[in-house]
C-alpha cells in the first residue's frame, strides 16, 4: 500500500471528523429524545415555563448528583 500524501491524509481526517460529528449529533438527539419522553410523563404544568427552564438549567449546570443531594436536603428540611 503506497504511503499517503499529506493532502490525502488531511482529506481522510476531515472525512473522519465529519462522520464523527454526525455520530455525536445522532447520539445527542437520541439522548434528548429519551429525556423528552421522561419529561412528557411528569406533571410539569405545575411549574411556570421560566421555573421549569431554571430548574433544568441548574440541574445540568451542577450535575445530577449535586442536584439530587440538594433536593433531598430540601425535602428532609421541609
Amino acid at each position: 500500500m503506497p504511503k499517503m500524501t499529506e493532502r490525502e491524509r488531511l482529506a481522510e481526517l476531515e472525512t473522519r471528523q465529519r462522520k464523527m460529528n454526525e455520530d455525536v449529533a445522532t447520539a445527542r438527539r437520541a439522548v434528548r429524545e429519551r429525556y423528552a419522553v421522561m419529561v412528557s410523563e411528569m406533571p410539569v404544568e405545575r411549574l411556570t415555563e421560566r421555573e421549569f427552564r431554571d430548574v433544568l438549567t441548574q440541574v445540568v449546570r451542577v450535575g445530577g448528583d449535586a442536584a439530587l443531594a440538594a433536593l433531598k436536603g430540601l425535602a428532609a428540611a421541609g
